[in-house]
């Protein structure tokens, strides 16, 4: 399964998600892949460091900002994984219009913010064009970064209703210190120590959310 998470507005956290799915995955023995597709290389740095401090599972990980280079790599040696997750870079580029026509699934993470959901139009805009060549490919939106409490988070969520491309997953995503401290280190918030359990069942729901659309 291909899932790339993405969005064409920077700052909405797809590397700390990117790596929460993959990790998740890895974690349950899945053979898996991430394709760290943005020039600043956040994620691959993010895995190198964990691979520096001995942690396992092991993840395998390469960066190709390049769509042409993405796809080409994707097409020869992605046979080899089950799961390959894509964390494309935060703006219009061709590494992520490569992903999503590549994916079975595009997330794309959204805070709640104006700016945020009126960017949303820009990246439905590609999900529009890539399933005219992409058949079958599934967008979900996951509120991401969001408020512990407050009207904000709902009225985003509300908004989400002008754009019928994507599916709304729950629950939120919660803007919490284990995530950005777990991003920082390599790690999911699955494998934090001391844990955090709200955090631990947001990430579980979207791994859950996400991979289980491969069956529909």
């Amino acid at each position: 399964m291909i899932v790339t998470v993405g969005n064409t507005k920077g700052g909405c956290g797809k590397t700390s998600l990117a790596l929460n799915l993959v990790i998740a995955r890895a974690m349950d023995g899945h053979d898996v892949w991430l394709i760290d597709g943005d020039r600043q290389g956040t994620a691959q740095t993010a895995i190198t460091v964990r691979a520096e401090s001995g942690r396992t599972p092991h993840i395998a990980c390469a960066q190709y900002a390049d769509g042409s280079t993405l796809r080409a790599q994707v097409l020869q040696i992605g046979h080899k994984f089950e799961d390959i997750i894509i964390d494309a870079g935060g703006r219009d580029s061709t590494a992520l219009r490569a992903a999503l026509v590549l994916s079975d699934v595009v997330v794309v993470p959204f805070a709640p913010r104006s700016l945020d959901v009126w960017a949303l139009s820009d990246i439905c805009s590609l999900i529009d064009e890539s399933r005219l060549v992409r058949d079958g490919l599934r967008a979900v939106a996951v509120l991401n970064n969001a408020d512990i409490t407050g009207q904000d988070n709902d009225d985003a969520i509300e908004a989400l209703a002008e754009f019928p491309q994507l599916e709304y997953l729950h629950p939120p995503i919660r803007r919490r210190k284990a995530v950005a401290n777990g991003a920082g280190r390599g790690m999911s918030v699955l494998e934090l120590i001391p844990k955090d359990p709200k955090a631990i069942e947001e990430i579980s729901a979207l791994v859950n959310s996400v991979f289980i659309l491969k069956q529909h």
